[in-house]
């Protein structure tokens, strides 16, 4: 199923279109089957409200005094509730009935939603944020319900009704009830879409509004401990009040606005309604109607203007769930900037090799990041990137598990053109140990787990014993079904590091990278996690990006990257004998260790002296 793609500024029709292979899916012959009995039980519904009015006049003219047998207006007041029986009762079995329907495509948009924002570029996310994205999904999903339930089963049916109901009116009462009918309607209707077209902008301002007090306090929540080093409760309290503020105004117009939406309607109803009865009066008083006419004359107005009434309020719910909608559609919209190719391939690792060629990368088509950087990782080898910071370290990660692609040359894992496999294959042959390890707000084994989520307890207990973090997991109260807070924060960074490290291990991917896996570190624990990195990289092909030139006197190469360009490589021997930028990094890195270790050899012994 491959829903039309929407655009900006695109209809209310095209959205509608988008929606309505997810109501009738090809590949669920079941759920069409519910939708065609949902439409008879609608049908049926319609007619049998129609015919109350009429039922219901002949019981009020047989009950007149007569000479004939009482069961006749029996039988008419048994049928009039029957009727009202099987009116109300078709529709419940309606809903019923199309409930599953309704719930399968909205859970179909939001998986589909969800999907795609998992397969949009890193480019994409980077310039959104979390908060206004997920509030833009949620009220999608709920806009999709709010269609399903008044444009489907409500505005329909009601327009058929409305039919229906004016042929019989002409039919009992003549053309004048009619016209008078007709008029009230095509004002009614007339007034409702002019109107409700014009509040459609205070609708999307709320939108634009309440989207934005979200995303910042999601941002605020995010953020929560930078907030509080800086003492800014106060400031960011203030910018969402702001925010509130905009809503409020935003949702002030639109409920003046429908305030006056609704006086319109009700202005119009009565007219037409007082309009009709006085005819109706005027008919049973001079003769020409039966009280049994003009009872139905009321009863079929006050059962028409009900659900014409409703038609408006639905019109409304409907432009709204439109317009909640579009924002989610448009985000289905977004071209992936990473696709597989159509002719993609499984990646086949046979011996590991990681190859860059000549590789040219930019994130703005103004600055170039990567100038003709090439390297290559022999198999089981360990190749270390080193240089100052903005020198494309972590650009080279990205590009490998590709995240972005390159802008010219190309990068290979034993020779296949990583653009040419599939980004499922590549990355499942890719782990990762990253500077900053944000975890799940969940267990601990979770976390684990998430390297293989199909691997058992044991595996996972097994990969945290490798990691080295087994014996702190089972000192704690809960074990392994410890929670670990919101990004990981009631763990500290080495646990975190920790967790990474089980983590890429039950994962087991024949090439590694390191992204400055223990920059963030105290050196203390850095040795510890290093011996950790190190015997995970054993026997795998290993890419090391580091900081701190201390983590990669081991490599087997290291290279020197300086503005996008590799200066120096060699090993940590031959650069420092060839006394370049290498050299100059390692003395300014000795210099900050000795200064460090000075001064935590002083705080040592004045606390001895305390």
């Amino acid at each position: 199923m491959t829903p039309a793609k929407p655009a900006q500024g695109r209809s209310h029709l095209a959205t509608l279109k988008t929606l309505l292979p997810y109501l009738w899916p090809a590949d669920d012959p079941g759920l069409k089957l519910r939708v065609v009995a949902a439409l008879v039980c609608l049908a049926l519904a319609k007619v049998a409200t129609v015919a109350v009015p009429v039922v219901l006049a002949a019981a009020v003219d047989a009950l007149a005094p007569h000479e004939g047998p009482i069961a006749v207006p029996v039988a008419l007041v048994a049928g009039y509730g029957l009727l009202r029986l099987a009116a109300a009762g078709f529709q419940e079995l309606r809903d019923a009935v199309f409930a599953r329907v309704a719930q399968a495509a909205i859970r179909a948009v939001g998986l589909r939603t969800f999907r795609h924002l998992h397969a949009l570029s890193l480019r994409f996310h980077l310039d959104r944020q979390t908060g206004g994205l997920s509030r833009m999904v949620e009220r999608g999903t709920r806009g999709i319900e709010t269609v399903l339930r008044f444009a489907l089963f409500s505005t329909l049916p009601t327009l058929v009704e409305i039919g229906l109901a004016t042929v019989v009116i002409w039919a009992a009462l003549g053309p004048l009830f009619a016209a008078i009918v007709f008029a009230t309607l095509a004002l009614y209707v007339a007034f409702t879409l002019l109107f409700t077209e014009w509040r459609v902008k205070f609708r999307r301002a709320m939108n634009e509004t309440d989207q934005e007090a979200n995303t910042k306090a999601v941002d605020s929540l995010l953020n929560y401990e930078t907030v509080k080093y800086f003492n800014n409760e106060a400031h960011e309290a203030k910018r969402y009040e702001q925010a509130l503020r905009a809503y409020e105004r935003a949702a002030v117009k639109s409920q003046v606005t429908l305030n006056m939406l609704n006086l319109g309607q009700a202005a119009i109803i009565a007219l037409g309604l007082t309009a009709v009865m006085l005819l109706a009066a005027h008919g049973a008083a001079a003769g020409t109607m039966t009280v049994g006419q003009f009872v139905m004359a009321n009863t079929f107005l006050i059962q028409l203007y009900v659900p014409l009434n409703f038609l408006g309020f639905a019109y409304r719910e409907i432009k709204q769930g439109l317009v909640d909608m579009e924002a989610m559609f448009r985000l289905l919209a977004e071209e992936r900037e990473i696709a597989d190719a159509p002719d993609a391939r499984p990646l086949t690792v046979t011996a590991g090799e990681v190859r860059f060629e000549d590789v040219h990368f930019a994130y703005r088509p103004d600055r170039e990041i990567l100038h003709g950087v090439s390297f290559t990782v022999p198999p089981g080898a360990t190749v270390a990137i080193v240089g100052s910071s903005g020198a494309g370290k972590s650009t080279i990660s990205r590009l490998l598990f590709r995240f972005y692609d390159v802008n010219a040359g190309r990068i290979t894992i034993d020779g296949q053109d990583i653009r040419s496999v599939t980004q499922d294959s590549l990355r499942r042959a890719l782990g990762i140990v990253p500077q900053d390890t944000v975890l799940f707000n969940d267990t601990i084994r979770y976390n684990i787990r998430y390297g293989r989520p199909d691997a058992t307890d044991a595996e996972v207990e097994q990969a945290a014993r490798l990691a080295r973090i087994h014996d702190f997991v089972v000192s704690t109260p809960d074990g392994y079904e410890t929670r670990v807070g919101e990004r990981g924060l009631k763990l500290s960074g080495g646990e975190k590091q920790r967790v990474a490290i089980a983590r890429t291990i039950l994962k087991n991917p024949p090439i590694l990278v390191f992204d400055e896996a223990t920059s963030a570190l105290d050196t203390r624990t850095e040795r510890e996690i290093q011996a950790n990195l190190k015997e995970l990289a054993r026997d795998r092909t290993t890419l090391v990006i580091a900081h701190r030139l201390s983590t990669v006197m081991d490599a087997d190469e290291i290279l020197v990257l300086d503005h996008g360009r590799i200066v120096e490589r060699g090993t940590h021997a031959a650069l420092l004998a060839r006394d370049g930028l290498y050299a100059e990094m390692w003395r300014r890195q000795a210099e900050l260790a000795a200064a460090e270790a000075e001064a935590e050899a002083a705080r040592v012994a004045e606390a001895a002296a305390d």
